[in-house]
Protein backbone atom coordinates (compact mmCIF):
# COMPACT_ATOMS: atom_id res chain seq x y z
CA UNK A 1 0.00 0.00 0.00
CA UNK A 2 1.18 3.81 -0.76
CA UNK A 3 1.25 6.02 1.84
CA UNK A 4 -1.72 8.81 3.22
CA UNK A 5 -0.27 11.05 1.60
CA UNK A 6 0.17 9.81 -1.65
CA UNK A 7 -3.45 8.17 -1.55
CA UNK A 8 -4.61 12.05 -0.92
CA UNK A 9 -2.65 13.67 -4.07
CA UNK A 10 -4.00 10.82 -6.41
CA UNK A 11 -7.87 11.75 -4.77
CA UNK A 12 -7.34 15.50 -5.58
CA UNK A 13 -7.70 16.19 -8.68
CA UNK A 14 -11.10 13.66 -8.72
CA UNK A 15 -12.89 16.02 -6.23
CA UNK A 16 -13.60 19.55 -5.34
CA UNK A 17 -12.42 20.78 -2.04
CA UNK A 18 -15.77 20.11 0.09
CA UNK A 19 -15.77 16.30 -0.89
CA UNK A 20 -11.60 16.11 -0.18
CA UNK A 21 -11.77 17.23 3.37
CA UNK A 22 -15.06 14.69 3.95
CA UNK A 23 -13.02 12.24 2.58
CA UNK A 24 -9.96 13.20 5.00
CA UNK A 25 -12.55 13.27 8.08
CA UNK A 26 -13.92 10.08 7.13
CA UNK A 27 -10.35 8.76 7.06
CA UNK A 28 -9.79 9.53 10.48
CA UNK A 29 -13.23 8.77 11.57
CA UNK A 30 -12.52 5.12 10.11
CA UNK A 31 -8.91 4.81 11.93
CA UNK A 32 -10.61 6.15 15.36
CA UNK A 33 -13.53 3.57 14.82
CA UNK A 34 -10.77 0.85 13.62
CA UNK A 35 -9.15 1.23 17.13
CA UNK A 36 -11.86 1.50 18.86
CA UNK A 37 -13.47 -1.81 17.72
CA UNK A 38 -10.34 -3.88 16.94
CA UNK A 39 -10.02 -3.47 12.85
CA UNK A 40 -7.09 -3.12 10.96
CA UNK A 41 -6.25 0.89 11.33
CA UNK A 42 -4.59 0.90 7.90
CA UNK A 43 -6.99 -0.65 6.34
CA UNK A 44 -9.62 1.33 7.42
CA UNK A 45 -7.20 4.35 6.57
CA UNK A 46 -7.30 3.31 3.15
CA UNK A 47 -10.59 2.36 2.97
CA UNK A 48 -11.66 5.70 4.29
CA UNK A 49 -9.73 7.88 2.05
CA UNK A 50 -10.14 6.34 -0.77
CA UNK A 51 -14.22 5.83 -0.88
CA UNK A 52 -15.39 9.00 -2.46
CA UNK A 53 -12.84 8.80 -5.35
CA UNK A 54 -15.33 8.47 -7.67
CA UNK A 55 -18.33 10.83 -6.33
CA UNK A 56 -17.42 14.09 -8.14
CA UNK A 57 -16.70 12.50 -11.16
CA UNK A 58 -19.86 13.67 -13.74
CA UNK A 59 -22.75 10.81 -14.10
CA UNK A 60 -22.41 10.40 -17.64
CA UNK A 61 -18.42 10.09 -17.04
CA UNK A 62 -19.43 7.35 -14.73
CA UNK A 63 -21.62 5.16 -16.75
CA UNK A 64 -18.96 5.28 -19.21
CA UNK A 65 -16.11 3.86 -16.79
CA UNK A 66 -18.57 1.23 -15.30
CA UNK A 67 -18.74 -0.20 -19.01
CA UNK A 68 -15.14 -0.23 -18.56
CA UNK A 69 -15.36 -2.36 -16.05
CA UNK A 70 -18.00 -4.31 -17.25
CA UNK A 71 -20.00 -3.34 -14.08
CA UNK A 72 -23.74 -4.00 -14.69
CA UNK A 73 -26.02 -2.43 -12.82
CA UNK A 74 -29.48 -3.61 -11.80
CA UNK A 75 -33.25 -1.64 -12.26
CA UNK A 76 -32.59 -0.08 -8.32
CA UNK A 77 -28.77 0.78 -9.34
CA UNK A 78 -29.64 2.44 -12.39
CA UNK A 79 -32.24 4.55 -10.86
CA UNK A 80 -30.37 5.28 -7.51
CA UNK A 81 -27.49 7.93 -9.03
CA UNK A 82 -25.77 8.37 -5.79
CA UNK A 83 -24.81 4.57 -5.43
CA UNK A 84 -22.74 4.96 -8.52
CA UNK A 85 -19.42 6.22 -7.13
CA UNK A 86 -19.48 3.52 -4.56
CA UNK A 87 -19.68 0.73 -7.69
CA UNK A 88 -17.05 2.30 -9.50
CA UNK A 89 -14.90 3.82 -6.83
CA UNK A 90 -14.39 -0.31 -6.06
CA UNK A 91 -13.77 -1.20 -9.26
CA UNK A 92 -11.10 2.33 -10.05
CA UNK A 93 -9.26 1.04 -7.19
CA UNK A 94 -8.86 -2.95 -7.84
CA UNK A 95 -7.99 -1.75 -11.41
CA UNK A 96 -6.35 1.55 -11.48
CA UNK A 97 -4.58 1.79 -8.27
CA UNK A 98 -3.90 -2.12 -8.09
CA UNK A 99 -5.17 -2.10 -4.73
CA UNK A 100 -6.39 -6.43 -4.71
CA UNK A 101 -7.31 -6.23 -0.64
CA UNK A 102 -10.96 -7.78 -0.78
CA UNK A 103 -12.03 -6.49 2.74
CA UNK A 104 -10.93 -2.79 1.11
CA UNK A 105 -12.44 -2.98 -2.22
CA UNK A 106 -15.70 -3.83 -0.65
CA UNK A 107 -15.80 -1.24 2.14
CA UNK A 108 -15.81 1.11 -0.93
CA UNK A 109 -18.34 -0.92 -2.82
CA UNK A 110 -21.27 -1.35 0.01
CA UNK A 111 -20.55 1.86 2.00
CA UNK A 112 -23.90 3.55 0.24
CA UNK A 113 -25.79 0.25 0.66
CA UNK A 114 -24.43 -1.56 3.17
CA UNK A 115 -25.11 -5.48 3.16
CA UNK A 116 -25.95 -9.26 4.84
CA UNK A 117 -23.01 -10.41 6.66
CA UNK A 118 -20.75 -7.14 6.75
CA UNK A 119 -17.39 -7.61 7.80
CA UNK A 120 -16.03 -5.47 10.52
CA UNK A 121 -14.38 -3.37 8.22
CA UNK A 122 -17.02 -2.56 6.09
CA UNK A 123 -19.13 -1.78 9.05
CA UNK A 124 -16.38 0.39 10.18
CA UNK A 125 -15.96 2.58 6.83
CA UNK A 126 -20.11 2.69 6.69
CA UNK A 127 -20.29 4.35 10.30
CA UNK A 128 -17.25 6.77 9.46
CA UNK A 129 -19.00 7.73 6.15
CA UNK A 130 -21.85 8.89 9.10
CA UNK A 131 -20.49 10.32 11.86
CA UNK A 132 -17.23 12.05 10.45
CA UNK A 133 -16.09 15.51 11.74
CA UNK A 134 -17.80 17.20 8.57
CA UNK A 135 -21.01 16.06 8.87
CA UNK A 136 -23.77 18.00 10.44
CA UNK A 137 -27.03 16.82 9.10
CA UNK A 138 -30.20 16.24 12.27
CA UNK A 139 -29.54 13.33 14.23
CA UNK A 140 -25.57 12.89 13.67
CA UNK A 141 -24.60 13.46 17.53
CA UNK A 142 -27.17 10.68 18.00
CA UNK A 143 -25.08 8.07 15.49
CA UNK A 144 -22.01 9.67 17.55
CA UNK A 145 -23.29 8.45 20.53
CA UNK A 146 -24.58 5.31 19.00
CA UNK A 147 -20.85 4.41 17.18
CA UNK A 148 -19.08 5.35 20.68
CA UNK A 149 -21.50 2.86 22.54
CA UNK A 150 -21.56 -0.29 20.15
CA UNK A 151 -20.76 -0.50 16.06
CA UNK A 152 -23.77 -2.76 15.78
CA UNK A 153 -25.83 -0.11 17.50
CA UNK A 154 -24.35 2.73 15.25
CA UNK A 155 -25.31 0.20 12.23
CA UNK A 156 -28.88 -0.34 13.16
CA UNK A 157 -29.24 3.41 13.17
CA UNK A 158 -27.35 4.07 9.96
CA UNK A 159 -29.10 1.64 7.80
CA UNK A 160 -32.61 2.65 9.91
CA UNK A 161 -31.64 6.09 8.71
CA UNK A 162 -30.71 5.46 5.44
CA UNK A 163 -33.82 3.45 4.20
CA UNK A 164 -36.39 6.48 6.16
CA UNK A 165 -34.53 8.88 3.59
CA UNK A 166 -35.10 6.57 0.81
CA UNK A 167 -38.87 5.85 1.55
CA UNK A 168 -39.28 9.77 2.42
CA UNK A 169 -38.27 10.82 -1.12
CA UNK A 170 -40.05 7.90 -2.84
CA UNK A 171 -36.68 6.24 -4.06
CA UNK A 172 -36.14 2.76 -4.46
CA UNK A 173 -33.81 0.92 -1.31
CA UNK A 174 -31.36 -1.34 -2.71
CA UNK A 175 -31.95 -4.65 -1.95
CA UNK A 176 -28.76 -5.12 -0.40
CA UNK A 177 -29.97 -2.22 2.23
CA UNK A 178 -32.62 -4.45 3.22
CA UNK A 179 -30.89 -7.45 3.99
CA UNK A 180 -28.34 -5.66 5.94
CA UNK A 181 -31.25 -3.81 7.94
CA UNK A 182 -33.20 -7.65 8.40
CA UNK A 183 -29.63 -9.31 10.00
CA UNK A 184 -28.60 -6.38 12.55
CA UNK A 185 -32.62 -6.06 13.12
CA UNK A 186 -33.03 -9.57 14.00
CA UNK A 187 -29.39 -9.97 15.17
CA UNK A 188 -29.38 -7.30 17.84
CA UNK A 189 -32.05 -5.58 18.71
Amino acid sequence: MKTMQAYQDIIKPFMGEKRFYHSVCVCKSAVSLAKKYGADQERAAVAGILHDIMKDVPPEQQLKMMMRYDIVLSDVERSAQKLWHAMLGAAYIENELEISDREILDSVRYHTTARENMTLLEKVLFIADFISEDRDYTGVENMRRAANVSLEEAMVEGITFNIKDLAQGYKPIHPDTIAAYNQVVLKYK
